[in-house]
């Protein structure tokens, strides 16, 4: 559970799993309160999306998110982590997202039933290289 942790909160290291973000920058930490504001920049393929998030955590077993600035109209979430077995852990991720712009139906539907789904997917195989399995 410590190392999916770990990975969640290794931000500036996000651009090198997480496919479609192009940079993230730590505007402000206090990993020891479990507090971090984000700055990101998104490749959402039409356009280039800025925003940043506040994150809290609740070391190791929860991390929140929600949008604090940025060009869409919001975003927050949370990932739970729940330790199933010495060296297993199941990740629970949830995010409402308001893109706030006009984007064609069928591009928005594949978007939003995407982009979670993906994330999700990044994120475990980040966490497994973390762990070296």
């Amino acid at each position: 559970m410590k190392v999916c942790f770990e990975t969640l909160v290794d931000f500036e290291r996000y651009p090198q799993w997480f496919r479609m973000i192009r940079s993230a920058r730590i505007e402000s930490a206090d990993p020891d309160a479990g507090r971090w504001t984000v700055a990101f920049e998104l490749d959402a393929v039409l356009k280039t999306i800025h925003y940043t998030l506040s994150y809290e955590s609740e070391r190791p077993h929860r991390l929140t998110w929600k949008m604090v600035a940025g060009d869409l109209q919001d975003i927050q979430g949370n990932y739970e982590l729940i330790e199933l077995e010495p060296g297993l852990t199941e990740a629970t991720c949830t995010q409402g997202l308001e893109l706030g712009m006009w984007v064609p139906g069928p591009l928005r539907r594949t978007f939003e039933k995407t982009a979670l789904a993906d994330s999700v997917r990044e994120f475990k195989q980040a966490a497994e290289e973390r762990a070296g399995t």
